[in-house]
């Protein structure tokens, strides 16, 4: 198949599916390579533009490492048409990719900082590539903190990661599920409850919050309780992302538009329209 190459970033590049590794029953982490060379650079935070031939198009972040060059890792669940059908990709299929796109966390910006990651559900993997940059770039950071919340036991991402995390003695992890199974030994309640039992200085962290967006309400919430400035607050708002580049105004946020003005955005910029519900 014939590669596209547009400057103008509506036209795909065609990718190959190079591993499908099954994270749960309706979430897949794809490793998808170009057609020659390593892949283009991203920033962690930033999203690619997934085309299923034949099905359509949609917004995905990036979820892996940038260090790797050859290949963009993305972790898709199934929720609709689209992603259904990337989620039944095998090894050797072809997809389409625009991208990168869109803002990134502020990794460079946070040095010195003590960090505070906070994800629910799918929420983990826009923040895998900024948690992967504080542990290589280590000596960088103050405290780093990662809570983690998932409805169930059975929906936890990523679990073996998580327990490598947990194991270094230079990261606090913390993992809570909403309802637990009878094998479950860990915290069982909402992710923003953990916030006042892990060990950060608010007047000098810098807090990067992805999830469900009533999640991050609270989760916001519970920051800003904890000292936390809203300034010092990063969250991933992804919402209704069809073009990337700012022109059908789907997902049109206040005056701005999250795939150019986002995903990633400053709480203290958005906090008058963060709780205006997504239509």
């Amino acid at each position: 198949m014939d590669v596209a190459v547009s400057s103008d970033g509506f036209v795909p590049q065609v990718y190959r599916v190079a591993r499908v590794h099954r994270e749960l029953p309706d979430t897949v982490t794809l490793e998808l390579v170009p057609p020659a060379g390593p892949r283009p650079p991203f920033e962690p935070g930033q999203f690619n533009m997934l085309y299923a031939f034949g099905v359509g198009e949609a917004a995905i972040s990036i979820s892996g490492d940038r260090r790797e060059q050859e290949a963009f890792v993305h972790t898709v669940r199934e929720v609709g048409a689209v992603s259904a059908a990337i989620t039944r990709l095998e090894k050797g299929a072809a997809i389409g990719l625009r991208g990168p796109f869109g803002t990134n966390w502020p990794m460079a910006a946070a040095e010195g900082a003590d960090i505070v990651f906070v994800a629910g559900g799918l929420g983990l993997a826009p923040l895998r590539p900024a948690i992967y940059h504080v542990l290589a770039h280590r000596q960088r950071y103050g405290r780093v903190v990662v809570l983690f919340g998932s409805r169930h036991p059975a929906e936890l991402l990523y679990r073996h990661e998580l327990e490598h995390w947990r194991q270094r003695l230079d990261v606090d992890v913390e993992v809570t599920v909403d309802h637990a199974d009878a094998d479950w030994r860990g915290n069982v309640g909402v992710v923003p409850a953990l916030i006042p039992r892990v060990a950060f200085d608010p007047r000098e962290t810098v807090a990067m919050v992805c999830g469900p967006e009533v999640m991050m309400r609270f989760t916001v919430g519970a920051l800003r309780q904890a000292g936390v400035s809203a300034q010092r607050i990063h969250v991933s708002m992804e919402r209704n992302m069809k073009c990337a580049i700012g022109l059908c105004g789907h997902c049109q946020f206040g005056p701005g538009f999250v795939c150019k003005d986002g995903p990633v955005m400053r709480f203290d910029r958005i906090a008058g329209i963060f709780a205006v519900r997504e239509a």
